[in-house]
């Protein structure tokens, strides 16, 4: 009976794209269940700053791998790929169709080609790292990368310029450490066949509008309140991940060394831009995806065409 593949979908987009919104429209044709693919909705009580979708939403829509560590712990991608492997048999044997849906493609990509499988080189990101080598050398390259990869930059020599390129393009690209990639979590999944759906806005000043006011919008829910009560309920510093999830970091630093309220927003609100563009370079990049702009096409119009995609045979 289980000749055919079963299938599973996944949509990742950048953040404010309104992936959120999507899932929960396609969570209410019954076909669905939702598995969050966020690696900042994971933590329990860190509601505000990731924007996390509230108690109601959540009894109309569940969404697994939600509230599943407290911001003191940890959670690697190769638990991750455990966590959503085994939901994923569990939703198929309730005769519905997995929803993965979230912004941490890294998480994405895992699980669907392993960890160890690097992401393809970037033009566009090699020219500018070559520019920058042109103009400071590639020492400061060296230095560059030993600040966003301590482990990757030991092992590589710091005339080793191909090595330093390759690992600062995979951390550019990803926003993820090549040391982290090369934990080999391998995935082989023969039995289900995916559905890549990318939410991909052209509109980057549109986007821009709605990262700053989601951001302003979390600070008039209490985002600062918040982070101050985790910081009271747990012992919590800006290198554990949680505290480095972008929103809870500037504000962390906010609190602990008092820099104004304006610059703190500013920093999050850029450090938001900067991961919605990483998270658009990843979607481009990724392998026989189906790009969709939400700003285009209407909630209704993107969950037909994902709906459309799925095999026509009942299983």
């Amino acid at each position: 009976m289980h000749s055919m593949k079963l299938p599973v979908v996944f949509m990742m987009g950048p953040t404010a794209s309104g992936k959120t919104d999507l899932a929960i429209h396609l969570s209410k044709t019954k076909q669905f269940e939702i598995i969050s693919v966020d690696s900042a909705m994971i933590y329990r009580e860190m509601n505000i700053g990731t924007a996390k979708p509230d108690n109601e939403t959540l009894t109309i829509a569940p969404h697994h791998l939600i509230n599943i560590r407290d911001p003191n712990e940890t959670y690697s991608v190769s638990e991750f790929c455990n966590d959503a492997n085994r939901l994923i048999d569990q939703i198929h044997q309730s005769h519905k169709i997995p929803l993965l849906v979230g912004g941490t493609i890294m998480y994405f990509y895992s699980l669907q080609f392993g960890l160890s499988e690097l992401p393809p080189a970037n033009k566009e990101v090699r020219d500018n790292l070559n520019a920058l080598a042109d103009k400071h050398g590639w020492n400061a390259l060296h230095q560059k990368l030993a600040k966003c990869d301590p482990e990757s930059a030991d092992k590589i020599h710091p005339n080793d310029t191909q090595r330093i390129q390759r690992a600062l393009e995979v951390y550019e690209i990803t926003g993820t450490k090549m040391s982290d990639f090369q934990q080999s979590v391998t995935n082989n999944r023969n039995d289900i066949s995916i559905i890549n759906i990318g939410l991909y806005p052209e509109d980057r000043a549109h986007l821009h509008t709605l990262i700053e006011n989601r951001f302003n919008q979390m600070l008039s829910d209490g985002v600062i309140e918040e982070v101050h009560n985790l910081k009271q309920k747990w012992k919590l510093g800006p290198n554990l991940p949680s505290m480095r999830c972008i929103g809870y970091r500037q504000v962390l630093y906010h609190l602990e060394y008092q820099n104004s309220y304006e610059e703190m927003k500013n920093q999050a609100i850029a450090a938001t831009r900067q991961l919605a563009k990483r998270q658009l370079t990843w979607i481009r990049h990724y392998p026989n995806t189906f790009l969709y702009d939400p700003f285009v096409l209407s909630k209704e119009e993107i969950c037909h065409e994902i709906i459309s995609q799925l095999p026509s045979t009942s299983w």
